[in-house]
């Protein structure tokens, strides 16, 4: 969906905050971003998702909007994912400039000036960079620095310490919205987009209510994700694995004969055993991996939707039901 701008006499900014079962948060961290904007010389709007929440984030949002209107909240049919919730805020957005940050307040809205005085200087994509983590554990630490750095190995796109804490030019965010894909991974993708692009570097602030909401299982698998929509090079290391294996069955091959034929040839069961065992696991596992891209393509061949809209607080839109292009299951 492309949304043309009228030209205006100052800048009109969309804030896009997606939110999951924050209902503690709500009012705490719109609040804090409304007192930021509204020391700037713009008009703004707050674009903000309830991904399907279970608590009462829907009517924390729905209080809040009949309080500003500057706030548009949008509910979607179910838990879509934050994906998809990102998806829904970027087709929704109105602004000149879209700004996309977390609704737990990890992302400082005080960063919002020096992300516009960038976008003003003429950069198309402005992104927050950590310089700390927070108080994140090690091991999340470690996974995540894992997880990129396989990323950039297998996709060529490097991601450390990259963030969703992004301005986004309305030229950027239109071109955003032509994508037809259902698996998207926004962190890597609006770096892959290009354009004229610069950092600034942030502290990521300590939550103030409430509790993450992506644990290990849900961070694998956008993790699984990403590399399959960005990369098809897992599959050449089958290919590759295939290759290595050939190499050293020549090498047992010429060691056998040379033993046999000097009256030494080993008997060996266990080890036959576990050749057996490691050819099978490494069969099994380029089969697992194979049916993860076919499952990918499965996706993204029905088509399904993204997200469906059941509900918004937005008196002027349209009253028929609005969907977007893709899936996430």
């Amino acid at each position: 969906m492309e949304h043309r701008v009228e030209k205006r006499d100052v800048d009109f900014i969309s804030v896009v905050i997606p939110f999951y079962n924050e209902s503690e948060q709500i009012f705490m961290t719109l609040e804090t971003t409304e007192r930021v904007l509204q020391t700037l010389d713009i008009a703004y709007e707050i674009v903000a998702i309830d991904d399907g929440s279970v608590d009462s984030t829907w009517q924390e949002l729905s209080k809040y909007s009949m309080k500003s209107s500057n706030v548009r909240a949008i509910r979607l049919s179910r838990n879509f994912g934050k994906e998809a919730a990102i998806c829904a805020g970027l087709a929704e957005a109105k602004g000149d400039a879209v700004i996309l940050m977390d609704g737990d307040l990890q992302h400082p809205p005080r960063y919002i000036p020096e992300m516009i005085a960038l976008w003003r200087e003429g950069y198309e994509v402005v992104e927050g960079v950590k310089t700390s983590r927070g108080k994140e554990s090690r091991f999340s630490r470690f996974t995540a620095n894992l997880f990129y750095g396989i990323f950039a190995k297998l996709s060529g796109i490097r991601l450390k310490d990259a963030s969703d804490f992004k301005l986004l030019d309305r030229k950027v965010v239109d071109y955003w919205n032509t994508f037809t894909e259902r698996d998207t991974f926004f962190r890597a993708l609006s770096s892959w987009m290009g354009f004229k692009r610069i950092t600034f570097p942030f502290e990521v602030d300590e939550r103030k209510a409430g509790g993450s909401k992506w644990g290990f299982l849900k961070l694998a698998r956008l993790s699984l994700n990403a590399v399959i929509s960005f990369s098809s090079r897992p599959l050449i290391l089958i290919s590759g694995l295939g290759v290595i294996f050939l190499v050293m069955f020549f090498v047992l091959a010429v060691q056998t004969l040379v033993r046999y034929f000097g009256g030494n040839a080993a008997t060996g069961f266990t080890t036959v055993i576990l050749l057996q065992l490691l050819i099978g696991s490494i069969v099994l596992i380029s089969l697992g991996l194979l049916g993860l891209y076919v499952a990918s393509l499965f996706r993204e061949v029905k088509g399904r939707p993204r997200f469906f809209i059941a509900e918004t607080t937005d008196l002027n839109s349209e009253t028929e039901p609005e969907l977007d292009t893709g899936s996430e299951e």
